[in-house]
């Protein structure tokens, strides 16, 4: 027996299977639509109430697609928990004969089984979603507590959010010394070009709302005035979910949909909002890891620079006070040039390790401050081009006394000092003194650097420079 050929009334029950044995909303839907459209022989159609609710607008029959829609002969309202969800529309009957009751009675039936059906697909969907998202933000938080940088955090925010919303672009947005928002991350499935760096000016009605701590939910980015950045043009629907932890804003996370893509549901904008909360804690307690990471490096180079300090350099020290004394003796003079030459030595190992004090005690993240951070950054730069650290020495005053503009200057020559040294063939050891003299009567100081290579048997002395400044200190 064919479909056709079977009872109306077994034909319905069949249909009426069909629609509650889908847990996918959008299934639910088309088997309602199809067996309406099978068991009166007209054209049908479903036209949702609220489209952003479920992301739907409108589901027809196969065959249909693309042809106008007939006017509705007959009309069959679906309601799912009381509250109406679509309408159900037959049009073109086969024949072009009227619809009857039983006609009526048959769409009823099936669209008061497609409310309970459409209910628990929703729950279905919703689960499924609570469930994706839960997972994505707990693997964003796994992600962030393992990342080594600010950037790659805020990358991997964007980037897991994006796929999630099923978005155009994940965005991360930061304030402005100006008041501002700034874009300075950017996920994108197309071309990012141009959208890092996009700003939202200051005193725009969204940047009120962001800065209040509420989110922004836009239904068209392209149109909506409330949309200030020059890429606005690219997006249609889009959230705007402020990155905030202990009452302090972060950032901005925003999920912007290609231009004409379905609306944001209710349920997306609630997951996405509980989503960037996660983030934005997740980031905080990121930070905080950072920074209790980075202070026991402090610590840990306190603590060898004070070993160096206090055990090292007193030690050489003290050889040095014994072989001073040993050079005094009667009977050493004829040891007393190898005497010399282990005592200068002994005196350049403990200015060297003087320095690499001080070289530990800078924050390693944080740019070198005063002229002696600022010449070891110099040598530090200039042993990846020799292939071994030039020796570095200081005397006097050097952070102190030095005015920034002569700093400056002296850095330029101790550059172009250290490129002649390293240009020479046979270099084998290059030693840098920069060395601060007293400030005269007429208010003068005096700076001197001077640059030595040596090349094994030959050496090669770079001449020295002096610096001066004409104004007491």
């Amino acid at each position: 027996m064919s479909a056709q050929s079977a009872p109306r009334s077994i034909r319905l029950l069949e249909a009426v299977l069909g629609i509650g044995a889908d847990l996918d909303l959008r299934g639910t839907l088309q088997h309602l639509v199809d067996g309406a459209a099978e068991l009166t022989g007209a054209s049908a159609t479903l036209v949702t109430t609220d489209p952003g609710r479920d992301g739907l607008t409108a589901i027809r029959a196969p065959g249909q697609d693309g042809a106008p829609e007939p006017a509705p002969a007959l009309r069959v309202p679906i309601h799912v928990g009381g509250e109406e969800f679509g309408e159900l529309r037959l049009a073109g009957r086969a024949g072009g004969g009227p619809f009857t009751a039983e006609d009526e009675q048959v769409l009823r039936v099936l669209a008061a089984q497609a409310g309970i059906a459409i209910g628990n697909a929703r729950l279905y969907e919703t689960a499924r979603q609570r469930e994706r998202w839960i997972e994505g933000a707990a693997a964003v938080t796994t992600a962030l507590l393992t990342e080594e940088s600010v950037d790659d955090a805020l990358t991997t925010v964007a980037e897991r959010a994006r796929m999630l919303a099923d978005a155009s672009a994940g965005v991360i947005l930061q304030p402005t010394a100006e008041g501002g928002m700034e874009i300075v991350t950017a996920s994108t499935s197309d071309d990012p070009d141009g959208i890092v760096g996009a700003i939202i000016a200051p005193g725009s009605p969204v940047l009120e709302q962001l800065l209040g701590g509420e989110p922004v939910f836009v239904t068209d980015s392209a149109t909506d005035p409330r949309m200030t950045t020059h890429v606005r043009h690219r997006f249609g629907p889009s959230m705007m979910l402020p990155l905030r932890a202990s009452g302090r804003l972060i950032g901005t996370l925003a999920l912007p949909r290609r231009r004409g893509a379905r609306p944001y549901t209710a349920v997306e904008r609630l997951l996405a909002t509980q989503f960037a909360s996660q983030a934005a804690l997740a980031l905080v307690l990121a930070d905080a890891r950072r920074g209790r990471e980075r202070l026991a490096v402090y610590e840990d180079r306190d603590r060898i620079a004070r070993d160096l300090h206090d055990l090292v350099v007193q030690r050489l020290f003290a050889t040095g006070m014994m072989l001073e004394s040993t050079r005094r003796r009667p009977g050493a003079e004829e040891v007393g040039d190898v005497l010399d030459r282990a005592v200068d030595e002994l005196r350049s190992t403990v200015q060297e390790v003087r320095t690499t004090i001080f070289a530990l005690q800078q924050p390693p993240a944080d740019p070198p401050t005063g002229l002696r951070g600022r010449v070891l950054r110099e040598t530090g730069s200039a042993a990846a081009v020799l292939g071994f650290p030039p020796s570095t020495h200081f005397a006097g005053a050097v952070d102190t006394r030095v005015p920034d503009p002569v700093a400056d200057r002296l850095i330029t020559g101790l550059r172009q000092a250290l490129a002649d040294a390293a240009g020479r063939p046979g270099v084998s050891r290059i030693e840098v003194t920069v060395e601060v003299t007293a400030t005269g009567r007429a208010g003068r100081g005096e700076v001197r650097l001077a640059v030595s290579a040596d090349g094994g048997s030959a050496g090669h002395g770079v001449e020295g420079t002096t610096f001066t400044w004409g104004s007491p200190l």
